[in-house]
């Protein structure tokens, strides 16, 4: 059996306001073309479908088309909500579409029941248990009377990602020994003890209490995880991110965006192939005084990215970002580091700002903090007059 890893689609997001929508249909496109290509049994998607709960409508125009299209190839799609979706929402026609060879679960209390997929070239089904992102406080409990028919719900408050997930995979372990030896697959949605996060990703919780350890996904061929952005292995290729398809915040901006080719044989887990995703604009961080960031040759390759621009002028240059936009047309971030400033910790800048004991004391740390040194007696006279003239405007 071969099937496409794939999660993290984060269908109508933006960066940093601007719209990913073309570069999500090609993205899609992509996985398209690849499901084809590869004759694949079963495309997975390991949640976030979408950004947030309630998606533009475009998103799920976007993501309809690309089931329909998968569909068209002979493929079966496994999807579950992540932590961005719905779980209602996501799944509320899986009933229907089930029975025309798309799975899209929601419902935790279903995550021992598996989707069976036959390969294409014949041999015995493959279990694939589709297990949508976890809220302890929420699922905790329901899984815990599940259980226990009767039994008094267990406290959320005692309850972690790892317990849970431990929980959760019990009821689909004693599922799969009663399948008389059926390959198995686990699709994820979770943050596994190990793995390499990103800014782009929601945490889960505050601190590490979100972390599942790797040893809670024995005994499946294949784990497909999702959550994390960056295509990362945990226990070999048999547990991994597939990661996003295209990079969503600045510190993505070294990722290789990829799909996992994965096939099983009659055995267990057979090869694992990072298949590349070539799409979407790139994404690029320059930096230095704005002149030499307008004429050096060798940020060519930047005009077509999405950049983060860092200005290390000594004062910020008027109309920088318009400038700047005529070179790279596609500036994403401009920040202002003038020589010495990155010396002082954000919290220390901030900290002085908060301790002005008055309004021109005030002006002067905010000076400070944005010019990476103090005013000049010229300057400071300036911001004097102009502190004066706007009391006055205010008086009757």
């Amino acid at each position: 059996m071969r099937f496409l890893h794939t999660s993290d689609w984060h269908l109508g997001r933006a960066f940093h306001g601007a719209s990913l929508l073309d570069e999500q249909e090609a993205a899609m496109a992509r996985v398209v073309e690849l499901a084809r290509e590869e004759a694949v049994d079963a495309v997975l998607i390991a949640g976030d479908i979408y950004d947030r709960a309630i998606p533009p409508a475009e998103a799920v125009r976007l993501f309809n088309d690309t089931l329909a299209q998968l569909r068209a190839t002979g493929a079966a799609v496994v999807a579950i909500a992540g932590n961005h979706d719905s779980h209602v929402r996501v799944s509320v026609y899986d009933p229907l579409l089930s029975a025309l060879g798309v799975s899209i679960r929601g419902d935790v209390g279903r995550c021992h029941e598996p989707v069976l997929v036959s390969p294409k070239g014949g041999g015995g089904p493959v279990a694939i248990y589709p297990l949508p992102y976890l809220d302890p406080a929420v699922d905790g409990p329901a899984l815990g009377s599940l259980e226990a028919p009767g039994a008094e719900p267990a406290p959320a408050a005692r309850l972690r990602h790892d317990a849970i997930t431990r929980l959760a995979l019990e009821r689909v372990r004693r599922d799969l020994g009663t399948r008389g030896g059926h390959r198995s697959v686990l699709l994820a949605h979770t943050f596994v003890a190990g793995g390499e996060p990103c800014e782009s990703e929601r945490d889960l919780t505050v601190g590490n209490v979100d972390r599942v350890g790797v040893d809670a996904f024995a005994g499946f061929d294949y784990v497909a995880l999702g959550h994390l952005h960056r295509s990362q292995e945990l226990d070999g290729p048999r547990l991994a991110y597939s990661g996003s398809p295209l990079p969503y915040s600045f510190s993505e901006e070294r990722h290789q965006k990829s799909l996992r080719l994965v096939e099983l044989s009659p055995l267990g887990l057979a090869t694992v192939a990072l298949v590349p995703l070539t799409v979407g604009r790139p994404l690029a961080t320059i930096e230095g005084p704005i002149e030499r960031l307008l004429s050096d040759p060798a940020l060519a390759a930047a005009e077509r990215a999405r950049v983060r621009v860092i200005l290390t002028d000594e004062t910020l240059p008027l109309q920088a970002k318009a400038r700047l936009e005529r070179r790279f047309p596609h500036v994403a971030e401009l920040r202002h580091q003038p020589p010495g400033h990155e010396g002082a910790a954000p919290s220390a800048r901030h900290q002085r700002v908060r301790q002005a004991s008055s309004p021109l004391d005030l002006m002067g740390a905010f000076f400070a903090d944005q010019q990476g040194r103090p005013a000049s007696s010229a300057e400071a006279q300036l911001l004097r007059h102009a502190l004066e003239a706007a009391a006055s405007s205010r008086e009757p």
